[in-house]
């Protein structure tokens, strides 16, 4: 049943105006327009969607909120870093990044902030 159903992520965003922005000319995501609740849904691989959600008292997970795998993080990661986007880096026993990449295994993962605080990624699977 749900194996085939299209998914929405729901990021929490203080201004709508800057959030949009940011997903529709630094990220190039397809402004899909508001949804009847209040929404703005932009559209993101194939049947999945993004909607962000006003929230003017902000919310913000202190995990990875969504994750876009692309076929080459480090192609990616250079062209976002083009449009503005700033990498976190990370230095832990687990978890470190050069050039803002962190190989896991055979995945790879770059990380990064949204104007709001989301953290988004950026990641590379081979299986």
């Amino acid at each position: 049943m749900l194996n085939n159903a299209p998914t929405t992520t729901i990021l929490p965003v203080r201004d709508m105006g800057r959030a949009r922005t940011f997903y529709e000319k630094t990220l190039g995501l397809k402004p899909l327009g508001f949804a009847a609740d209040g929404n703005f849904v932009f559209a993101c691989g194939g049947q999945a969607t993004i909607a962000l959600i006003p929230k003017p008292q902000g919310t913000r997970a202190e995990h990875t909120a969504l994750s876009f795998e692309v076929d080459d993080v480090a192609t990616e990661v250079k062209d976002l870093e083009k449009r503005g986007v700033v990498f976190e880096d990370y230095d832990m026993p687990n978890l470190k990044t050069v050039e803002h990449i962190c190989v896991l295994g055979s995945e790879k993962a770059a990380w990064f902030k949204d104007p709001e605080g989301n953290i988004l990624c950026v990641h590379e699977a081979h299986n």
